[in-house]
Formats: structure tokens, sequence, C-alpha cells
């Protein structure tokens, strides 16, 4: 996944094929909006009033992978990644508790270290959904969620965030599209 090869989602393949390969899509544009920037840039907050940076948009990408794919639909035990120190505001961390953490960068962080991480969480997310059907449900919110709504949010959360990566990069340098 390290090359983040970007393919387009097949028009005609079975639901779960769809899914994985819209989210895959969507991971892939992320680390295309990142491309080719040199790390000062990456740290950049370009569309003001909005502290957003690429680098954190990656940070969050991979700790939102932990969130749904390790600690909620497999139930591990695991940490929140990138929570803030005093593990408040946009950094506390999903479960039901509040946004995810990775938005706020931490002096030493590194987009490569981010991407290492990233590319961790994605790689365990796989195997955790490897084995479950689509209906498969885990506990969550005092409820059950199933794997198809936490691909569906999923692709949903991407998407989202390749149209803030797509602006800031736009202001970063002017480039653009998909």
């Amino acid at each position: 996944m390290s090359t983040f090869e970007r393919a387009m989602p097949p028009l005609v393949a079975d639901e779960r094929t769809t899914l994985e390969s819209w989210l895959d899509f969507y991971r892939a544009t992320l680390a295309q909006k990142c491309a080719g920037l040199p790390e000062e840039r990456l740290r950049e907050a370009s569309a003001a009033p909005s502290g957003m940076t690429l680098l954190g948009l990656v940070q969050h990408a991979a700790a939102v992978e932990r969130n749904w794919f390790r600690r909620v639909l497999a139930q591990e035990d695991v940490p929140r990644l990138f929570a803030p120190a005093d593990g408040g505001g946009s950094g506390g961390g999903g479960g039901g508790e509040g946004h995810d953490g990775g938005f706020e960068l931490a002096e030493d962080a590194t987009y490569d270290g981010a991407v290492a991480v990233w590319e961790d969480e994605i790689r365990r997310g796989r195997e955790n959904c490897a084995g479950r059907g689509l209906d498969d449900t885990s506990p969550f919110m005092g409820g059950e969620v199933t794997l198809r709504w936490i691909y569906t949010h999923m692709i949903g959360e991407y998407a989202r965030h390749c149209g803030h990566a797509d602006l800031i990069r736009e202001r970063i340098d002017g480039r653009t599209g998909v």
C-alpha cells in the first residue's frame, strides 16, 4: 500500500468489492493530495481560518482507521492515536466520545511517520474485516453496528476529508483535481 495506487472502483461488482474499492480509492486520493510536497508544506494550514493541514488529515485518517476497524469492529483494547495531551478537544477519541484525533500536530510529527502508522492501521483493519460478513455486528454505543455501516461511514469520512485536502493543496501550490 505504500505506493497508494489509485484504481477506479469497478463499475460492476458485488457489494463488498464495491465498498472496499471505494474506500481504497479515497485512501489513495488522500495520499495523492500530499504527494510531492516538502514536510513544511504538509504542516501548513493554508485555508484560514482553519488550522487543518495535510499532515493532520493523514494522522486523522490513521486514527479513524484504528477507531473503527480495531476499537469498534474488533473490540481491540488499543489506545487512541494522536490524542492531545489533555485528552479533550477535537483530539478526543471515537467510540462515541468525540472526534478522533490527529488534526493537532506534535512538534516531532513527520509525514513519513504518519504514513507508516496509517499504512499499519489500514493493514490491521483489512485483517479484521477479512473474516467478517457485511452483516456481522459489533457492540457500539449501547447497540450494535454492522461492518457494512462501518465501511459506508469510512467512505463518507474519507470523501469529506479528501475535499478538505483538495482545498488545502490548491491553496498551497495551485494543484487541483481528484
